[in-house]
């Protein structure tokens, strides 16, 4: 007798590392692994990563694959998301890969594939801060910056069912820092925590920042999100200025989306808003609202995720829920 397909597996391909949940119908995680991703292996070495995490985190469940009903899968860049393409992501320097069909072959079950931010906002709308919304919107501060919209609980896709709403690539200064896309002045490139982390070690290196310097150097690989966090709280004021910068940038951009889509609330997650949400949420609240048409000023809603580590891979689980398994979009 066939095992009967119960189980929904998550998969969030982060820029460092990669994390696989299995749920159960109740959305209870059941069995989970995460790993490292490794740099330089390209696409093909990639995936052999996501399919060594996958299969270890079904034998953690105590399941068989037989009894998965979908496996969704948040990747962080451009996806073809009718055909689980992943097109040229920037952060992770694969080429082009059909992520669905690969994973399809392995494990005998319906895949779909989801942008990361994507995934994140929909778990949001769906279990987190933006329950029962009509639009949301959601941007991502973490290694880049991601941004995702559910509008009538749905993501917003665009032309041939392709992932869209890549708000870290709107330019917010003309001529400035070269982002990873190639273009120059990309919210990204100026309020990603590595841009951030880099103006930080510059303000240490010339002493304007003395606890961070003390503590994480100015070697970029130590200056995280915590070390941030730490060192405004110690009275860093080059890193506080730093910080409040980037999230005016955040604000800046987010002003022109409340102008083209008048959300009901804003959500703001990742690493560098988790730490330190007081500056970012007042800071882009205000940026947004002084750009915004004054129909719509103070009219959404601005408020840090939610669900935190979890957004992006219970959200690639629910997506799948919805896109394979017919159920309704709000649960």
């Amino acid at each position: 007798m066939e095992a009967k397909r119960e189980y929904w597996l998550g998969f969030d391909l982060g820029g460092t590392k990669m994390l696989a949940q299995v749920y159960d119908a109740d959305w209870k995680v059941i069995g989970r692994e995460r790993k490292r991703t490794k740099p330089g292996s390209g696409a093909t070495g990639g995936l052999d990563r996501v399919i060594e995490t996958t299969k270890a985190a079904i034998e953690d469940a105590g399941i068989t694959c037989e009894q998965l009903r979908g496996i969704g899968i948040g990747c962080p860049g451009p996806v073809d998301m009718d055909n689980g393409i992943l097109l040229q992501p920037p952060n992770l320097g694969w080429e082009t890969v059909n992520v669905k069909q690969r994973m399809e072959s392995i494990f005998s079950c319906p895949v779909a594939v989801v942008n990361d931010a994507d995934a994140g906002i929909y778990a949001e709308y769906r279990k987190g801060a933006a329950q029962g919304a009509r639009c949301v919107i959601g941007v991502f501060c973490g290694t880049g910056i991601g941004g995702g919209c559910v509008y009538q609980g749905e993501i917003l896709q665009g032309a041939n069912g392709a992932s869209c709403f890549e708000i870290g690539h709107v330019q917010v200064m003309s001529n400035g820092p070269r982002c990873g896309c190639g273009q120059r002045g990309c919210l990204e490139s100026v309020a990603s925590r590595l841009a951030i982390a880099s103006q930080c070690a510059r303000a240490a290196y010339h002493g304007d920042a003395p606890y961070l310097l003390e503590k994480a150097g100015t070697d970029l690989a130590n200056i995280r999100s915590g070390a941030l966090a730490n060192a405004v709280k110690q009275g860093d004021e080059g890193v506080k200025d730093v910080v409040r910068e980037a999230a005016r940038y955040i604000g800046i951009a987010i002003g022109s989306v409340v102008n083209l889509m008048n959300p009901d609330v804003v959500i703001l997650g990742g690493g560098m808003v988790e730490a330190m949400p007081e500056i970012f949420v007042d800071r882009v609240a205000r940026s947004a609202n002084k750009r915004a048409m004054p129909a719509f000023r103070d009219k959404f809603a601005v408020k840090p995720a939610a669900l935190m580590d979890d957004a992006g891979v219970l959200g690639a689980a629910l997506w799948a829920e919805h896109v394979l398994g017919g159920t309704p979009s709000a649960s």
